[in-house]
């Protein structure tokens, strides 16, 4: 909705602790992911690119139709300190990515919320 011109889409993700693992899954239908997805480590944080290129044609008797749809997607999500980039695993299954890493010890360790005040302007 706010994507500046010429900069990749985001992609839709959503992320979650299962026991001391961080979970992170992505939608990524239609991609292959051997050659339209990257994953990476980059600053502590993980890197989500993906590339889609599609193209179709159709030729009749008396007609031809051609179709193209392309687009890149990145998305980056900050790891949580001390993570091991080589403990970090991705796998694709139905069209949705999805990514494991161990949590450290001290990232299991749950603070007590704080709420914060919205003031008005």
């Amino acid at each position: 909705m706010f994507q500046e011109e010429n900069q990749p889409m985001p992609i839709r993700v959503e992320e979650f602790v299962e026991g001391n693992t961080l979970v992170i899954r992505a939608e990524a239908p239609g991609l292959d992911p051997d050659k339209d997805i990257d994953v990476t480590v980059v600053d502590g944080a993980l890197q989500i690119r993906a590339e889609r290129k599609e193209e179709k044609e159709e030729k009749g008797k008396d007609s031809y139709r051609s179709e193209f749809r392309y687009g890149s997607f990145l998305r980056t999500l900050p790891l949580p300190q001390d993570v091991k980039e080589e403990d970090i695993k991705a796998s694709y299954k139905d069209g949705v990515l999805e990514v494991r890493t161990p949590l450290p010890e001290q990232a299991l360790v749950e603070s007590k919320p704080t709420k914060l005040p919205i003031t008005r302007e």
